[in-house]
């Protein structure tokens, strides 16, 4: 099996290497001095699960990998735009583009390139980030949830995930892969929006009754402008959510927050912006968390300047 990773950052750089070491012909897409150590010294995991150091095929133009079974774009949203550009010398008649970007709309950003048949819509539950050129340090979990576009059975989908499972990872083809994006949708957006515009951790935005009021109704919108699309979610998840939201770390932040508030460029317009847009799209009013997106805009400009 070929597989070609788009950004060899903590997702791509873990997932890849993991396969790589169980013998996966894996080609990493990668830049900079990340790019010259993973050339000249290889890519080193540090992890709980096991450490390792392999060499590995990278470059930095896509064409040198050729065409691959499947492709990882693992990029954050904001880079999507430039890597579906440059996945193109990846891409046959047979390949599968994995989509593991936070958010729901990555999947058909793909598509309008490369069409919805060449697309597996999914989603990553790793911890892990780059922690020096050539280096991801990884702290915990290693799941790749997926599915065709239409929730159809494939051969293609059984084969990535046999592949995952035999590298030690964890992977499910999901029944419903909507549901489970709009889900873990759910989880990130509300906290993160309102993480940004107050500063505050898991823990206050939970406990204290403004912002759990804040919280509750910011996922609320969420869960109805899905409905409002014709996402089957379940009944109780937003109930689910805030208990999964409850049993996190009190310190803990999410991406989105740490990313603004270091002035690094963020997912802020494909989580809070992508709610306000669907819900425009959907007639579905979203007060929340337009409030929240224009909080969390003005901070970025502040943080920028």
């Amino acid at each position: 099996m070929r597989i070609g990773i788009i950004g060899a950052g903590g997702v791509g750089g873990y997932f890849g290497a993991r396969l790589a070491a169980a013998g996966q012909d894996v080609g990493f897409v990668a830049r900079g001095k990340h790019l010259e150590a993973l050339r000249s010294d290889g890519l080193v995991v540090q992890s709980p699960l096991g450490d390792l150091q392999l060499p590995v095929q990278a470059t930095s133009d896509p064409a040198e990998l050729g065409v691959v079974d499947f492709v990882l774009v693992s990029v954050k949203t904001w880079q999507l735009s430039e890597a579906i550009g440059a996945i193109q010398p990846l891409v046959g008649p047979d390949t599968a583009i994995v989509t593991v970007q936070n958010g729901v709309e990555a999947p058909d950003q793909v598509a309008e390139s490369f069409g919805r048949d060449a697309v597996l819509p999914g989603a990553a539950e790793v911890i892990a980030y780059v922690d020096g050129p050539g280096i991801i340090r990884h702290l915990g979990s290693g799941k790749l949830t997926f599915a065709e576009w239409d929730n159809r059975p494939s051969s293609r989908a059984d084969s990535l995930r046999d592949a995952f499972v035999a590298a030690g990872l964890q992977a499910v083809v999901a029944e419903d892969i909507w549901a489970a994006l709009w889900s873990k949708f759910l989880s990130v957006v509300p906290s993160g929006g309102l993480g940004t515009a107050t500063g505050a951790g898991y823990g206050v935005l939970r406990t204290h009754p403004a912002t759990r009021r804040l919280l509750t109704d910011a996922t609320t919108e969420i869960r109805d402008v899905a409905v409002a699309r014709g996402i089957h979610l379940a009944e109780d998840v937003v109930p689910r959510t805030l208990a999964w939201i409850d049993s996190l770390p009190a310190d803990g932040t999410t991406s989105l927050q740490r990313d603004l508030i270091a002035g690094r460029p963020s997912e802020l317009d494909a989580w809070t912006g992508a709610v306000v847009r669907l819900g425009n799209e959907a007639g579905v009013p979203t007060p929340v968390n337009t409030f929240l997106y224009e909080l969390a805009t003005a901070r970025a400009l502040a943080t920028s300047n």
